[in-house]
Formats: C-alpha cells, sequence, structure tokens
C-alpha cells in the first residue's frame, strides 16, 4: 500500500536526476504529506517525431482508464498490485504501453498493533535522495467538455504495490514497487510492449534497502504539511 508520500525536490533537481528533457505542466509545490486525487510530477518517455523524449508531466494520484464514465474511480486506483496489473480491465493497457517512473524522497506506512493502533512509520533511503516508484499513467477525455478544449483530457496515474520480503513487513505487507535508477530507461521504453518481457522486469528488480523511522500522528491529516511531519517522533 501506498497512501501518501514525500515529494518536496525542486523540479530543477527531478529534471536533473531522471534526466529529463522539459516539463510539461504546472508543477505542485513541495509537499511532505502528498494525498491520492492531489497532482504530482512524474517521468514519462514518447516518442515525438521519431524522437524519444523524457520528460516530466503532472497527473492526477488515483489512475482514470480511459473508458472509465467518471473520473471519480481514480480515487479508489492510487495503487495496482504489480502481481496482476498485466491482467486486470484497469490496468492492462497501460501496463505495456504508459509506464511512469514517479518521483518520491519516502512514503508514509501505518503500523498496526495488538492493541488495534496504527503508528505512522516514515520510508526512506538512507543512501538515496530520491527513489522511483514504478507506476502506470492514463489520460481521459472528459466527456463533459468538447473534443478542443485544452482542459479536456486529464492526465493520471497509480502507483505499483509489492508483497513487502524483507525485515520492513512489519510495518506493511504491501509496499511501492522502486525502481533503480539504472533501470528506469528499462521500465519508461515505450518498445517494452510485451507482457511477458514485462513481468520478467518487475520479477528481476532487486529489493529496496529502505529504513523505518516512526513519526508524529500529525502525518495523519492531510491539512497537515511541512518538513517536521518526517522528524522521529517525541
Amino acid at each position: 500500500m501506498c497512501g501518501r508520500y514525500v515529494m518536496s525536490k525542486a523540479t530543477s533537481d527531478l529534471l536533473s536526476h531522471f534526466e529529463a528533457k522539459e516539463v510539461e505542466g504546472s508543477p505542485p509545490g513541495p509537499s511532505w504529506n502528498v494525498a491520492p486525487t492531489q497532482n504530482v510530477p512524474i517521468v514519462a518517455e514518447r516518442l515525438d517525431e521519431g524522437t524519444l523524449d523524457r520528460r516530466l508531466l503532472i497527473a492526477r494520484w488515483g489512475l482514470i482508464p480511459s473508458w472509465a464514465k467518471d473520473a471519480k474511480i481514480g480515487s479508489k486506483l492510487i495503487n495496482a498490485r504489480s502481481e496482476s496489473i498485466l491482467e486486470k480491465p484497469f490496468f492492462r493497457s497501460a501496463a505495456v504501453k504508459r509506464r511512469t517512473v514517479i518521483p518520491a524522497e519516502g512514503y508514509y506506512e501505518w503500523q498496526k498493533t495488538e492493541d488495534g493502533k496504527k503508528i505512522p512509520n516514515y520510508l526512506y533511503s538512507e543512501n538515496e535522495s530520491l527513489l522511483g516508484f514504478a507506476g502506470l499513467y492514463e489520460f481521459w477525455p472528459d466527456p463533459d467538455l468538447p473534443e478542443d478544449d485544452p482542459e479536456r483530457w486529464l492526465l493520471s496515474c497509480t502507483v505499483l504495490t509489492t508483497t513487502t520480503r524483507d525485515a520492513l513487513g512489519h510495518v506493511h505487507d504491501r509496499s511501492p514497487v522502486i525502481i533503480p535508477k539504472d533501470r528506469y530507461a528499462e521500465w519508461l521504453d515505450p518498445d517494452l510492449t510485451d507482457k511477458a518481457e514485462v513481468q520478467h522486469l518487475l520479477d528481476s528488480l532487486p529489493e529496496p534497502t529502505l529504513t523505518p523511522r516512526i513519526v508524529s500522528a500529525r502525518v495523519n491529516s492531510v491539512r497537515n504539511n511541512g518538513p517536521e511531519l518526517i522528524e522521529p517522533a517525541a
């Protein structure tokens, strides 16, 4: 599960780290409490007049399939189980045509205790200042807007998750799929359209090394934001 994460880096830092050519759209401001349905930066590769360009796009977090009747479905599709994206109708088209890397500095997960409480943890890498979540994106045509309206096509995304296999399983049994920096090009490659090869790529990804840190319960409210949210709880 990935329901909140941190993305406070400047757009210039993202362009540099992900080797993207330019940004399309208006980047959101820094956030230490990114929540579903908010706009987030994503990285994608597209062919433009025969040239492969890597760009930073701005998408709504919560995938809206192109055939959906209502954008509200996006709030239920903030995550996609990597084990089934090639079969599920919501995701299978994007899985072979529209893969993305979603920049994040870390994410929050809530650890359940025996007495029913939920303790917020911030999970991050001690070695990497930026992580790349595996994601999918879609363009959805708003039926209420005319075809020539520049706002008609809504870009949305989802974060892929997998079973947590290492010691972090005590925090939560699901975690985001993280793409190593040296494999961004492989994941984003628009020529990779074979289902078996996409699945093989997912299966071959290494287990990330992340550190959990118990943080303040202030992160529970999306109204709270700021760097203090990722500081150790008192």
